[in-house]
């Protein structure tokens, strides 16, 4: 009987320093998941500017296939607007600026994980992408348009009825076909649209036959057509998309950072320099 009583009492103890042990666990998992919650806030509120002016050094994400905004010429340095842009406004603080290529569809992760501090390469401004960066005002304006083949004879984007139709993924253009589908999406083959991540392998396709059309920045599309061989083999085709504010997007937290390069931005547009850059990318 007492041997029983024993091992009831051992039993009990046991169940206890379990129960014990699981409330503990528990408590130090909350605990460690706020303090990480705490982190993770601390990090986004931090404002880098100070990081970046003792560094004398910025890192800029783009893509170094878009032309004529941030691109790489025939001995690979990367050129373009945006670059020359970025790098004068830059110049005026004491600040470098390191070009960083990413992929475009996660140019946001790329901001916000900290592993570049800008994103200026041709970014539109839209509602969608306001919610995960903070925007600078907006220095430039551009729209989308279609660019096909002028052997197809596509002149209007209801001539796109059954054909195959490719733009950037990720991109202004990307989102507008899908937001707006009464202007072109409506048209093209399935309704759907097929997807690059660059537009140098779009428009190799488009000069293949693999896609009819192909909706981009109309920047890049004039860009692109005047320095071929035969101009004169492309049709761009304006349609009905609005006009796109392109402008800088930074991490919410650094708002000394995006002060900075509004007033130099707004210092630029006033003595003249913005469009002495301007006309040297894309005057005709």
């Amino acid at each position: 009987m007492v041997s029983m009583k024993k091992k009831i009492i051992v039993n009990t103890l046991v169940g206890l320093l379990f129960v014990g042990v699981v409330i503990w666990a528990a408590m130090s998992l909350s605990s460690g998941a706020k303090r990480t919650a705490q982190n993770e806030q601390q990090t986004t509120q931090t404002d880098d500017w100070a990081r970046i002016k003792k560094a004398k050094q910025i890192t800029i994400g783009l893509d170094d296939t878009f032309v004529p905004m941030g691109f790489r010429d025939k001995d690979g340095n990367i050129v373009g607007f945006d670059v020359d842009l970025a790098t004068a406004v830059f110049k005026t603080m004491g600040i470098k600026v390191k070009w960083q290529p990413i992929d475009w569809s996660m140019k946001e992760t790329e901001l916000n994980t900290g592993n570049i501090d800008a994103i200026w390469n041709g970014y539109t401004v839209t509602k969608a992408r306001e919610k995960q960066v903070a925007f600078s005002k907006p220095y430039h304006k551009a729209t989308q348009v279609l660019v096909t083949l002028k052997k197809n004879n596509i002149n209007r984007f209801s001539d796109m009825k059954d054909k195959v139709l490719g733009d950037q993924t990720a991109s202004s253009g990307d989102e507008g076909f899908n937001k707006y589908p009464k202007l072109l999406k409506q048209y093209v083959k399935n309704q759907q649209v097929v997807g690059y991540d660059t537009f140098d392998k779009a428009f190799n396709d488009l000069n293949a036959g693999r896609i009819d059309g192909l909706l981009i920045d109309e920047d890049y599309a004039r860009y692109y057509v005047a320095h071929q061989s035969n101009p004169k083999d492309y049709t761009v085709t304006v349609g009905d998309f609005s006009i796109d504010q392109t402008a800088v997007g930074f991490r919410k937290s650094d708002k000394q950072l995006r002060e900075a390069v509004d007033q130099t931005l707004a210092t630029f547009k006033k003595d003249g320099r913005l469009t002495q850059i301007e006309n040297k990318w894309f005057s005709k």
